[in-house]
């Protein structure tokens, strides 16, 4: 059996986004910016793409700006808002638990000269709401925060956030701008852009094509452009846009919109039956997300086993999980998400994600959870555990 846990890192597209990106880029390959029939098809898909996308998260099509993914859509707000803002003041707040494409961004920031300071978050991985609100002066310029962590599936209090960044704004005076990295949430959960004044998603986590996303920008907001040449994007992102990921992932955005409930109720479904099946099944085990957090997310610790040998235990019956954030596996080191929540370096060796989709079953989980009792047996004797 083939079981594919890894969908925070990636999903499989849609039939229906193939079958649209293909007739893109075999039939309609024309530039948008061209001003014949095949350049106006191809803004016509754009615009298609940029309503649905903007309907799947509430805001005005005027609004929503496509990026060749979360990563630059990130960059993009952060670098783009700080740079607008920067006569006014100096500060960043971010948490402790941070994608790296906002992390990094933050710690080049603060090497150009501005001050960042990192929230520390709870055992649960949620943000410390006083310690933010305490970290809120005159000279803040931007709040950037992630609505779920792609680790844990933590979910942060953003319309909290919102209301004390409102708070601080009376009280200093200034402008305080919010921006969420919706990355994980999107498509997996209620996500409003209209809570935040910068707001992130990405094609490829909502079974969209991978090399796009989108940054939403509140209305009547400036930030400064990323990419500077021919002017697309209303001039925020020049470079000739990638039409046939587009029009992929306005296909995606649609489909999610339409589906959600029906989506969330099977990854939930899918995410309590294998959290039980762990429980009751392993011992001497931690479980780093918890029911609260996102459907579509469970992190695990088995004590006694190496997380990275486990993956690949596993991979040899086909069954695919992570370690962690796709994004940085390569790179050596203990996961920050959980240091920053407490967990022991054995612990944070052992843990797993395991992330969800529509697609998923009880009987794959019956099958993961018998391979998952097999492996853990086998290497916890091999490692002399206890």
């Amino acid at each position: 059996m083939f079981v594919y846990l890894d969908n925070s890192a990636t999903t499989k597209p849609y039939r229906e986004v193939v079958e649209e990106m293909v007739k893109y880029m075999e039939s309609l390959y024309g530039n948008p910016s061209s001003l014949h029939r095949m350049g106006i098809d191809a803004e016509k898909a754009m615009k298609e793409a940029r309503k649905s996308v903007a309907a799947s998260l509430g805001a005005k099509e005027e609004e929503i700006y496509f990026t060749s993914g979360g990563t630059e859509a990130d960059n993009m707000a952060i670098f783009g808002a700080v740079q607008a803002r920067k006569r006014r003041g100096d500060k960043i707040i971010t948490s402790r638990i941070e994608h790296p494409a906002v992390a990094e961004s933050c710690r080049k920031l603060e090497e150009s000269g501005f001050r960042v300071e990192y929230i520390p978050v709870d055992s649960e991985g949620v943000i410390d709401l006083e310690a933010l609100e305490s970290a809120l002066d005159e000279r803040t310029i931007l709040i950037t925060v992630m609505h779920v962590n792609n680790e844990i599936g933590s979910i942060q209090p953003v319309e909290r956030i919102a209301e004390l960044k409102t708070k601080a704004e009376k009280k200093f005076g200034s402008e305080i701008l919010f921006h969420i990295d919706a990355v994980q949430s999107y498509g997996k959960m209620s996500v409003l852009a209209g809570t935040a004044d910068l707001l992130t998603v990405s094609g490829h986590k909502i079974h969209g094509p991978k090399g796009v996303g989108a940054l939403y920008v509140r209305k009547g907001l400036t930030i400064h452009p990323y990419l500077i040449d021919g002017g697309q994007e209303r001039g925020l992102r020049s470079g000739t846009e990638n039409v046939p990921a587009i029009a992929g992932f306005g296909v995606a955005a649609e489909l999610c919109r339409r589906n959600m409930d029906r989506r969330i109720e099977i990854m939930k479904k899918a995410k309590a039956y294998l959290s039980e099946g762990i429980r009751s099944e392993i011992p001497d085990i931690r479980f780093n997300s918890t029911e609260q957090g996102s459907p579509s997310i469970l992190n695990v610790s088995f004590l006694g086993v190496r997380g990275e040998v486990l993956l690949h235990a596993l991979e040899q019956s086909e069954i695919y999980v992570s370690t962690g954030s796709a994004c940085s596996s390569r790179k050596r080191g203990q996961s920050s998400v959980l240091k920053a929540m407490g967990l022991s370096d054995k612990e944070i060796e052992g843990a797993i994600r395991f992330s969800f989709s529509e697609f998923n079953t009880e009987d794959e989980m019956d099958y993961v959870l018998e391979k998952l009792k097999t492996e853990v047996k086998k290497l916890r004797k091999l490692g002399s555990f206890r």
